[in-house]
């Protein structure tokens, strides 16, 4: 069975060229991708890997939308042991869900449906959903128009993975993850998961999970083998396979790589499939080349056709051990840029915060001050809610928990202004913070699907709602 910790190789040792990876660094640094992690695996062996800092190999990451193809592993649990089908309807298994005066089409949604997102909504009803029963997503979802007969076409919708969830944790009597624990990440030695939660302290399904890169690659390497023993073989086929046809949306914004078709919450892609989250997380699994790669990152956008042009040619090539040993050592020494400026030891600031821009990470009203620390600031943020203190350090990371979450900053005096990144280190997410004496911004580098109040993201427990404002 495939597990924690995976074994290690030289890329050589594989047959897959350093310099093929060395190339695909460089076209992220040239493309300006923000990358937080890879690791990548051939024959069951992790052949390269490393981790921008400040992210590092045991801090779990957030992983948006790859957590649906971990909810249709869910699934395939309650199908394998009789308790769900897939013509099973969602009415019938959740009828304490059901609105009154349901539609025909609302009441025909099967498990399949909602697996291969064949809903009939032409836009994603989680909005929607949410607005019309805040309490209850899955009563709002099933209230939504659906405007074409489920079954007829794909369209992308979170709420589909929300109610998968909810209809498995019906049948089994597991919350989903708890299941997830005792069924697949118990077995594989996984023992970081972390869930965000809706209000109600249930698991989004389709969103939410946080996990190292390693238990990505661990996921994948677990695909790749069929399941083994933990997951059905015949689920894991069904689910990784061409299951529905994907179109291009009007606007022209799906990705070549989403027109390749639909499985059980994995896409197609070029080549093989793959499971995906918002912001660049990835587990792409490559059946033809027997590899497995795991990413996460900050917002990319070309990252796909980076790995298809510079890492597929380097398979089944060889290079030397002192080609590898160079991209080992490349690999040690990744890291996101720090702040550049002074420490200026001895000064402090203070401003409010100007809200105005787009997606502020702070309200109005907000006051941050700056003090000297040694090595560094105290960086104090008074909002008209509550109070935080973040430590930064000067050409260096420093870490704290102002809210229960951690943050890693680092900062530096430019002039007169004080500028800072603070990294919300287990997403993708981090917030570049500019002091001027009259003003200051608090912007993110990709705003959170999830709202732009950083202080939502700081709390512990893990536990948001969507912004449906």
């Amino acid at each position: 069975m495939t597990g924690l910790p995976l074994a290690r190789s030289a890329p050589a040792a594989q047959r897959v060229s350093s310099r093929a990876i060395a190339a695909f660094l460089d076209r992220l640094t040239a493309e300006s991708i923000e990358c937080h992690s890879v690791m990548i695996m051939r024959h069951g062996h992790v052949i390269a890997e490393g981790w921008w800092q400040p992210y590092s190999a045991e801090r779990p990451h957030l992983l948006y939308s790859l957590t649906k193809s971990f909810t249709a592993i869910a699934v395939g649990f309650a199908v394998a042991d009789g308790l769900l089908a897939l013509d099973d309807r969602v009415v019938d298994v959740l009828p304490d869900h059901v609105p009154g005066g349901v539609t025909s089409r609302a009441a025909e949604l099967t498990v399949r449906h909602l697996l291969t997102m064949t809903t009939g909504h032409r836009v994603d009803s989680l909005e929607q959903a949410w607005i019309l029963e805040p309490a209850d997503l899955v009563r709002g979802f099933l209230r939504v128009p659906i405007l074409d007969p489920p079954g007829s076409r794909q369209h992308y919708d979170n709420s589909n993975a929300f109610v998968l969830a909810r209809m498995v944790e019906s049948v089994t009597g597991r919350d989903l993850p708890t299941l997830l624990d005792e069924r697949l990440f118990g077995p594989l030695g996984i023992k970081e998961a972390e869930w965000d939660r809706v209000a109600g302290g249930a698991a989004f399904g389709f969103h939410g999970l946080h996990l190292t890169t390693e238990s990505i690659a661990t996921f994948g390497a677990l695909l790749l083998r069929g399941g083994r023993e933990l997951i059905p073989r015949d689920w894991v086929e069904q689910a990784t396979t061409h299951q529905v046809g994907t179109e291009q949306l009007p606007d022209g914004s799906r990705h070549p790589d989403e027109l390749h078709g639909y499985g059980y919450q994995f896409w197609m892609s070029r080549h093989g499939y793959r499971g995906q989250g918002a912001f660049g997380q990835y587990c792409l699994v490559l059946p033809e080349q027997d590899m497995v790669i795991a990413l996460t990152t900050g917002g990319e956008t070309t990252l796909l056709e980076a790995v298809w042009d510079c890492l597929l040619p380097g398979v089944d090539v060889t290079d030397s051990a002192e080609n590898d040993a160079d991209l080992a050592a490349r690999l040690r020494h990744l890291s996101l840029p720090i702040p550049a400026g002074d420490l200026a030891a001895g000064r402090s600031t203070h401003a409010i915060i100007d809200a105005t821009t787009d997606g502020s990470a702070l309200p109005p009203g907000t006051s941050v001050t700056v003090d000297p620390v040694t090595g560094g600031w105290q960086v104090r943020i008074d909002t008209p809610q509550s109070t935080l203190t973040v430590e930064v350090g000067h050409a260096a990371w420093r870490e704290s928990s102002p809210l229960g979450r951690p943050v890693v900053a680092a900062g530096a005096w430019q002039g007169e202004t004080f500028v800072a990144d603070l990294y919300v280190i287990t997403t993708p997410h981090r917030v570049h913070l500019v002091v001027e004496p009259t003003a200051a911004v608090a912007t993110w580098n990709v705003v959170p699907l999830t709202g732009p109040n950083l202080l939502l993201h700081l709390r512990s427990p893990l536990m948001t709602r969507p912004d449906v404002s």
